[in-house]
């Protein structure tokens, strides 16, 4: 599992600029875990770029937030999201939520074809 501080970060990552070109050739992650405030690139910039790539798009996103906003929960959806999940207040809540999470994307759901999944 790999982790970016921001959203110009993410995108550095997915396109394996900067830092990241060794990774070039190398898998795109089978979800992104994406927080809507991210600072630099804020999340609804990064989604919208995202999903605007044919490279990218078939990447399960995954909203996980502190925004209740309606209009957040529409707008995100409106851009290809998978899913959008609050972040629970507690950290034993967060935990289960992640269990939750891998087991359904990793264990359940059928990636499409490009799209692996690197956390194992």
């Amino acid at each position: 599992m790999d982790f970016v501080e921001d959203g110009v970060e993410l995108m550095d990552y997915l396109y394996r600029r900067g830092k990241y070109e060794e990774m070039k050739g190398k898998p795109m992650p089978g979800l992104i875990l994406l927080d809507l405030n991210m600072p630099r690139k804020d999340g609804r910039l990064a989604l919208t770029e995202i999903k605007a790539d044919r490279r990218l798009q078939l990447i399960p996103i995954v909203i996980l937030t502190t925004s209740k906003a309606e209009e957040d929960v529409l707008r995100t959806y409106d851009l290809g999201v998978s899913s959008f999940i609050t972040k629970p207040v507690t950290f034993e809540g967060l935990v289960e939520i992640m269990k939750s999470l891998a087991k359904y994307w990793f264990d359940i759901v059928t990636l499409p074809p490009g799209v692996e999944e690197t956390g194992k």
